[in-house]
């Protein structure tokens, strides 16, 4: 008799959005051969999907085929959850092959970001005596979002060797609205890589996501106190 694989374990802790850049008229980076960059994430995120629903947690995707939603429906998706994760993944067009970088959004100007005893769990929906705006989100949640980037980056540093060991803060369209801990994860490159080596790359990140989302939750517990 075929053993059968054991059963995904029971959805715990936040709800993890799995964002693949691009979509539809919106190819991103192409490399030879006619790949686009759209393919590769969408590949990478069903992969990463795979892996995070098997470790017991809840996985949504902002697109499943070659759909190309606004950068405010991909956070619209993300923001209907109380307890959410937020992960956009890219492939650089240019790059050192078998490198990966995470990013945090980074505004032109900082202010104060919300504190770590207000994380993952906790919405606020006004900032400094004022509804936030929509192009605003992110700012409470900075320092959440950078400490889950170098989390994953530190992962991803010990999975791809040459990537930075320390993550990377920049201004990333992507994340600027999301109410929640978010990164961008960039894969390098889709002008020096094949298609395998670039999908290849997702089981890897996948570990890396979880073991940034383990990071968060003493922090989440710390804030429901």
């Amino acid at each position: 008799m075929t053993p059968q694989p054991a059963p995904p374990a029971a959805a715990t802790g936040p709800v993890v959005v799995l964002d693949p850049a691009h979509g539809g008229t919106d190819t991103g980076a192409r490399g030879e051969g006619g790949v686009a960059e759209k393919e590769i994430v969408l590949q990478m995120a069903r992969t990463v999907r795979e892996q995070l629903v098997i470790q017991g947690y809840r996985v949504i995707m902002t697109r499943k085929d070659d759909s190309n939603p606004s950068y405010d429906d991909r956070a619209a998706i993300a923001n209907a959850y109380r307890d959410a994760i937020f992960v956009s993944l890219h492939v650089a067009s240019t790059g050192t092959p078998g490198t990966v970088r995470a990013y945090y959004d980074q505004f032109s100007t900082e202010i104060a970001a919300q504190p770590a005893s207000s994380a993952v769990g906790i919405r606020p929906l006004t900032l400094a005596s004022n509804l936030v705006a929509w192009e605003q989100a992110q700012r409470p949640y900075l320092e959440l979002s950078r400490h889950f980037a170098e989390v994953v980056q530190s992962q991803l540093a010990r999975s791809f060797p040459g990537s930075p060991a320390l993550a990377s803060g920049a201004a990333v369209r992507t994340l600027r609205s999301v109410t929640a801990p978010s990164v961008a994860i960039e894969t390098s490159s889709i002008s020096r890589s094949t298609r395998d080596g670039l999908t290849g790359a997702a089981g890897p990140i996948s570990s890396a996501i979880s073991d940034g989302i383990s990071a968060l939750r003493p922090l989440s517990a710390a804030g429901a106190r």
